[in-house]
């Protein structure tokens, strides 16, 4: 029988040596990163060594973190969705949800803008925010919209 408070305890004291949550700050990342070192320094890179899973858990961690960033500084949906195909191999043909190849294709040039649909279809695709795909000018004018429904 699983005994969760047991578990608990645990999981709390391995956390503040190592953060096993994901990570949100800056802080975090550092913490993590530093935890990480202490594991390769420990030996944990060798695949027989008993912290090896531990490793691949927080470098997973961070690898997710890393890669929101990029998304982040990312500036328009274009580069967001280059991105993405980047790292699941995809070319333009790949992404039929989204339209053609000619679709995709000015999508990633800046000549179209992508609609609600092809948000909803490449969020769900790579497991991430619909916000991602909207770029400043849509987020801004759909705000002064609701902020002026909201004032009549």
């Amino acid at each position: 029988m699983l005994r969760i408070d047991e578990v608990m305890n645990h999981y709390v004291a391995l956390c503040t040596q190592v953060p096993l949550r994901p990570i949100r700050s800056e802080q975090d990342y550092e913490q993590a990163l530093t935890s990480l070192n202490a594991l390769l320094d420990a030996g944990a890179r060798d695949e027989a060594h008993p912290l090896v899973d531990l490793l691949d858990i927080l470098g997973d961690l961070i690898d997710e973190y890393e890669n929101t960033l990029l998304l982040k500084a990312a500036s328009t949906p274009g580069e967001i969705l280059r991105f993405l195909m980047q790292q699941h191999g995809l070319g333009q043909s790949d992404l039929p949800e989204v339209g053609s190849q000619g679709v995709v294709s000015e999508l990633l040039a800046g000549k179209r803008s992508l609609n609600v649909r092809q948000i909803r279809a490449l969020a769900s695709r790579f497991g991430v925010s619909p916000s991602l795909f909207m770029d400043a000018s849509s987020q801004n004018s759909s705000s002064r919209v609701t902020s002026k429904a909201g004032s009549s």
